[in-house]
């Protein structure tokens, strides 16, 4: 038998291919079902308006409740998980995110609907970090990047496929039982997760370099590297949602119809899809560092160009603005694992995720205020020019996201 069969038959080899795809699968329809069930909810604000008689200001709490949650619990789920493990927390919070689900479906009044809210964002708030560090952990080394960029791109598959199921589920039935059916596919997919993820034990983790960086050297990790890294993770996410709060209201201008926006909105999405998957195999290739630059300094330059274009030719550049402005989060990410020991990057991402959903919970808020003051057009150059300040930032992390061979 030659050595190249040998090597193809050997059975750690083999092993450890197995637990990559089962890692994968675990990871990537994790964060399907999690960020489907996150934007689940707007489909379902004007139906649960009309139902319970709610006014806007409580339909944005009902949402930010949620939001809140996930996001706010996110740290403790990741510590939590240096505990229990993540196959246990990962599952048991998917459970939770399809019961809050089931909860709502049976819901007769406001208040268990709010219970149902709070109990589906307590289970959202494990998959970010969870699921980020098991692929990290899956595809250690020049991988990760690749990985995360996937991991990071199954989610908007979920954004598309599960609010598209309720809608076709509320064709032929009402929405308590479509909401029930939903969360009980959470349950399910719990005991899969807690059966298929791969167990990783300490022993393992402990083998992994700590002292090794990314461009392959060896010194201890800088402590600003990773404050670094959330700081231009925070000034990407805000730049996101600014551009998203105006963008409607600059087409408007432009002489764009209600669908027209939607239209613009969905070129948009979709170029931030494939912004994900793209740029975090660009990023693999060329590196991190002047993959940021490349996003970050097209999102800047196209926001601008963006402003003077009539509609047609605004509506041409959005999905190369979308690419450029979702692209950026797949290569932070994916540096994430670089910066941080191995057996605590569940307790990073979480600190990651929360820092960067919160960053884009304000900006709206910030960048509307500016918005009242400037103006539409003036406050999309405030949105350009701050963005560039990631690019300075950047250099920082240069000593520690140096290319890495592939």
């Amino acid at each position: 038998m030659s050595v190249a069969s040998e090597h193809v038959l050997d059975p750690q080899l083999l092993a450890a291919k197995r637990d990559e795809r089962r890692a994968a699968g675990v990871a990537c329809g994790a964060h399907a079902l999690h960020d489907g069930y996150t934007d689940l909810i707007y489909v379902m604000l004007p139906i649960w308006q009309k139902e319970f008689g709610l006014g806007y200001a409580e339909l944005g709490l009902l949402r930010a409740l949620f939001s809140g949650t996930m996001a706010g619990l996110q740290i403790p789920s990741g510590l939590i998980a240096e505990r229990l493990g993540t196959a246990a927390v990962l599952a048991l919070g998917t459970a939770l995110a399809g019961a809050g689900y089931c909860l709502a479906g049976a819901s007769a009044g406001l208040g268990l609907l709010v219970v149902a809210l709070f109990v589906g964002g307590m289970g959202a708030s494990t998959q970010h970090p969870l699921a980020s560090s098991l692929m990290a952990r899956a595809f250690a080394g020049p991988r990760s990047m690749k990985a995360l960029g996937t991991y990071n791109f199954a989610g908007d598959i979920g954004k598309m496929t599960v609010p598209a199921a309720a809608s076709l589920l509320l064709l032929v039935m009402s929405w308590r039982p479509a909401l029930t059916l939903l969360g009980a596919l959470g349950l399910v997919a719990a005991v899969a997760i807690f059966v298929l993820t791969p167990r990783y034990g300490a022993d393992i983790v402990s083998k992994e370099p700590r002292q090794t960086m990314a461009g392959g050297a060896h010194g201890p990790r800088p402590r600003f590297a990773f404050p670094v890294l959330l700081t231009i993770g925070m000034l990407d996410s805000a730049t996101r949602m600014g551009f998203l709060l105006f963008l409607p209201f600059l087409l408007t201008a432009k002489g764009a119809s209600v669908p027209t926006v939607g239209l613009a909105l969905t070129l948009v999405f979709a170029g931030g899809a494939v912004g994900k998957l793209v740029c975090a195999f660009i990023g693999a290739r060329i590196g991190a560092i002047p993959t940021v630059w490349l996003t970050e300094g097209l999102t800047a330059i196209a926001i601008v160009a963006l402003l003077p274009l009539p509609l047609e030719a605004a509506l041409l550049v959005l999905p190369l603005i979308g690419i450029a402005l979702n692209g950026t989060s797949s290569v932070l990410y994916g540096s994430v694992p670089d910066l941080v020991a191995p057996e605590r990057r569940a307790r990073a991402f979480s600190i990651f995720y929360t820092g960067t959903i919160g960053a884009g919970a304000l900006a709206p808020a910030i960048y509307g205020v500016v918005g009242d003051v400037l103006g539409v057009s003036t406050t999309l150059l405030v949105v350009a020019a701050i963005v560039l300040l990631t690019l300075p930032l950047s250099l920082v992390l240069r000593p520690v996201l140096a290319r890495r061979p592939l």
